[in-house]
């Protein structure tokens, strides 16, 4: 019998496991005779569609359950403990966003991850300099994939010091693993001037070419710098002539790789573009948008939503309506275009644009994700806002209306006397909510 059990928090009202009497406090011994050391594990287990599942009551009575299921269908148990404390990460990145955080924020704000079942469940990125062979041998056994990895370099030495990291170097083993053992990975590159980019970033990328089609795309990103740097690795920001110059690089490996492979397998982030004040590539360029958690493609990818949501609109009665869009400063431009369409569309709207410096980290930062609920309110204090306030959701903590600064949407509301409205980040979203609220 297992040794190891896992606590049962609740189960889902007419789940399978509320059916078969399974209840909260009783124990997960086994499933098919295996232990669950976290919910990888389980997911993996009971992807069966047959399954013999050991239960311990309360007054230790064990149960076995023989359990008939459709492939995708879950038990309905929910635990604690299994991944209540994720790995923490042992790197000192020099580029590291943590690092540069000011003191007195929310304590869950420091912590750094490196986690593989959050590389899977969330789509967290993993350095693999964390890891050790088991680690490797448990993803290859339970199909862990896809696999989000952050490589930066595969010059082992740079990014040995890029990391502050000596087991940086088993990067490469590590991918030819993951290769060998047919696990889909994703690549990312945080691409720091004159540290990892020119001719070590050729290298990485031919370098990389090794892994496809196991490594199915690799991501590129500018590194982003906060004011809070003393005490830390001299670091410098793309201006629009070196992102110019990255974009011409990248660019150039794209049309290599898609006449040779059939895809352009590196994929610049959008901010490169609106550094460089170039314009974004077209939509196909994106084929699928499978690194928009990088931040690439999610500007075509709003347009053309914004596009099609308008196409449907056929005839509208004329509102009266007025609503301001509020955003980072550099999808302002992006945003200001949008509403002059949605404006034409329909008539008597008004919308204003509002793009918001970032004082809180500094005013290098300008993407939306990192504006601050303090910042929007003392610069929206002076301009008397009428109508609703519109921002995107990624300026709130996940499944929250918490901002980064522990401010909250009730607390805009209440200084600026408006009602504000969390839009998902894509075009039709936006005109459906201003359609519903701009009345």
């Amino acid at each position: 019998m297992p040794c190891y059990s896992v606590n049962i928090k609740d189960v889902v009202k007419d789940s399978i496991a509320d059916e078969l009497g399974i209840q909260k406090d009783d124990k997960l011994l086994s499933i098919n005779g295996e232990e669950v050391n976290d919910i990888i594990e389980y997911k993996y287990l009971i992807s069966d569609e047959y399954l013999v599942v050991e239960i311990e009551k309360p007054d230790g009575e064990i149960w076995e359950l023989e359990i008939e299921k459709d492939y995708d269908e879950d038990l309905g148990l929910i635990f604690e403990g299994i991944i209540d404390k994720p790995k923490s990460c042992h790197n000192k990145c020099i580029f590291c966003f943590i690092d540069q955080l000011p003191k007195g924020m929310r304590k869950t704000l420091y912590f750094k991850d490196d986690d593989t079942r959050l590389s899977f469940l969330q789509g967290n990125f993993l350095s693999l300099s964390n890891m050790r062979d088991k680690d490797i041998d448990k993803i290859i056994k339970f199909r862990i994939s896809p696999i989000n990895i952050s490589i930066h370099t595969t010059d082992m030495e740079l990014r040995k010091k890029m990391l502050n990291n000596k087991n940086a170097v088993r990067l490469l083993d590590y991918m030819r693993r993951l290769k060998n053992g047919k696990i889909e990975m994703k690549g990312q590159i945080v691409l720091c001037p004159e540290i990892n980019d020119g001719g070590h970033l050729d290298k990485t990328i031919k370098d990389l070419y090794e892994f496809y089609p196991e490594l199915s795309c690799v991501a590129i990103v500018p590194v982003g710098l906060t004011k809070y740097r003393d005490g830390l690795f001299p670091l410098k920001q793309y201006d629009e002539s070196a992102a110019s110059k990255v974009i011409d690089q990248v660019e150039s490996l794209q049309e290599h790789y898609l006449r040779k492979l059939g895809t352009r397998f590196v994929f610049l982030s959008d901010e490169f573009y609106l550094i460089a004040n170039r314009p974004i590539q077209p939509y196909d360029n994106y084929e699928g948008f499978s690194q928009i958690e990088n931040g690439v493609g999610i500007i075509a990818l709003f347009n053309a939503e914004l596009d099609t949501s308008l196409a449907k609109i056929q005839q509208h009665e004329e509102v009266s309506g007025k609503g301001t869009i509020v955003t980072g400063e550099y999808a302002m431009p992006i945003l200001q275009k949008a509403c002059g369409k949605i404006m034409d569309k329909i008539p008597g709207l008004i919308l204003n644009v509002i793009g918001i410096k970032n004082e809180f980290f500094g005013s290098s930062v300008k993407v939306s994700g990192l504006v601050t609920a303090g910042d929007i309110i003392s610069q929206l204090k002076a301009k008397n806002i009428s109508g609703n306030i519109f921002i995107p959701d990624n300026m709130l903590r996940k499944g929250e209306p918490v901002f980064l600064d522990d401010l909250t949407i009730e607390d805009i509301e209440k200084e600026l006397d408006v009602k504000v409205i969390i839009c998902k980040q894509d075009g039709s979203d936006l005109v459906e909510n201003i359609l519903k609220y701009c009345r």
